[in-house]
């Protein structure tokens, strides 16, 4: 039997949503106010689900004290009141979009869960958008 465990979280971070190689007016056109070059910010809902067998001896599928530990450290840590472009080298040469945090922040996760699990990441930049990832 499968079942999905979750783990809420919560992070503050800005970002700019350009591509060099495009003029300004290209840059406008496709990312409009997300491309303003002071950046701009948003407060991050994240949502980590691990789905996996339950341990007979423990009754978990993943502690979740440990899931915890992980997104405060992979996650919180690394992105929390950071400028994404400019702070965290995962974004030195990806936009920042929420599709590209998402999967960043799936591969920081992955290396530490065990492979027959498998990992969902939800991604709210706004209580409206939101992007999901799984692999």
């Amino acid at each position: 039997m499968r079942v999905k465990v979750s783990r809420k979280a919560h992070f503050n971070a800005a970002h700019r949503l350009y591509r060099p190689d495009w003029s300004f007016e290209k840059n406008n056109e496709v990312f409009g106010k997300c491309n303003n070059p002071r950046f701009h910010g948003h407060n991050y809902d994240l949502i980590v689900s691990v789905t996996g067998e339950i341990d007979e001896v423990t009754g978990y599928v993943m502690d979740m004290k440990v899931l915890k530990d992980l997104i405060k450290e992979e996650v919180e840590e690394a992105f929390d009141h950071k400028n994404l472009n400019m702070d965290v080298p995962d974004f030195k040469n990806l936009n920042p979009t929420a599709e590209n945090i998402a999967v960043v922040i799936y591969d920081k996760l992955r290396k530490h869960i065990d492979a027959d699990k498998d990992i969902e990441v939800v991604l709210y930049e706004t209580p409206r958008n939101f992007v999901t990832y799984s692999g």
